[in-house]
């Protein structure tokens, strides 16, 4: 078997930029306190949903641009494909690097890959709010096996266009082994070790076992977030992933 350290990325990324804070808050207001707070540890911020429909989405876009960060529009899109490559279409003239499409139906992914302009899109995958267990109340209790369906998507998505994708720290060494194509991987549902989330993530992963498995970016938020000194807590990863990639 193949020492899974041997998929550290390679990818010219600068390993502060391997974090990506979720900037889950209720508006834009708190949004930019949390920013300042956080200063230089952070220099990658992920915008989601709750960003999106509190108004103020794309004024706090430029303004963190203005100060030096990347953006990745995290908006998970996912209706037929005309809507969502005029989606993609109006969203490329935006200063954003990456930004998400559901991964289950592979003309709605074409149609992205095909507006993108410079926006990198990512296909999710599976949710890590999801397990085999979830996913089998689609099929009437019939089991689901979790790493063939990553795996898949995984496939479709690289097939119709897409830069990356959205994996579990579980599925990306499996999508590092078996693909041969080299797709960026972003990871979300971080943790600590030895910490059982009392949330709605199940799979689950630290940020060594991230990276060791092959992801390129890792997305963390609540464990910063939630931290009492937010960026003492994003100090800390960031000195993991410094570690980590030492000497690359």
């Amino acid at each position: 078997m193949t020492d899974s350290s041997s998929f550290l990325s390679v990818r010219p990324i600068p390993p502060a930029e391997r974090l990506i804070f979720a900037l889950d808050v209720p508006g834009p207001e708190p949004a930019r306190r949390l920013v300042e707070t956080l200063g230089d540890s952070v220099g990658f911020y992920k915008l989601g949903l709750e960003l999106f429909l509190s108004g103020g989405y794309f004024e706090l876009v430029d303004w963190l641009v203005a100060r030096g960060k990347k953006v990745f529009a995290d908006l998970k899109l996912f209706d037929v494909p005309e809507t969502v490559r005029r989606a993609v279409a109006a969203l490329a003239l935006r200063p954003v690097e990456l930004l998400t499409v559901h991964g289950q139906d592979g003309g709605m992914l074409a149609a992205a890959a095909s507006a993108k302009g410079k926006v990198k899109i990512l296909a999710v995958t599976v949710l890590t709010s999801l397990d085999g267990q979830d996913l089998s109340e689609d099929l009437d209790g019939a089991a689901v096996d979790v790493d063939r369906l990553v795996l898949s998507r995984a496939r479709r998505a690289l097939a119709r266009g897409c830069d990356g994708l959205i994996a579990s720290g579980l599925e990306v060494l499996q999508i590092r082994r078996e693909l041969r194509q080299a797709p960026l991987v972003v990871t979300p549902g971080i943790r600590p070790a030895g910490d059982r989330p009392a949330d709605d993530q199940k799979r689950v992963v630290t940020v060594e076992q991230a990276f060791e498995n092959g992801a390129d970016h890792i997305v963390v938020g609540r464990p910063i977030r939630d931290a009492a000194d937010p960026r003492a807590a994003a100090e800390a990863v960031q000195t993991t992933i410094a570690r980590l990639f030492a000497g690359r």
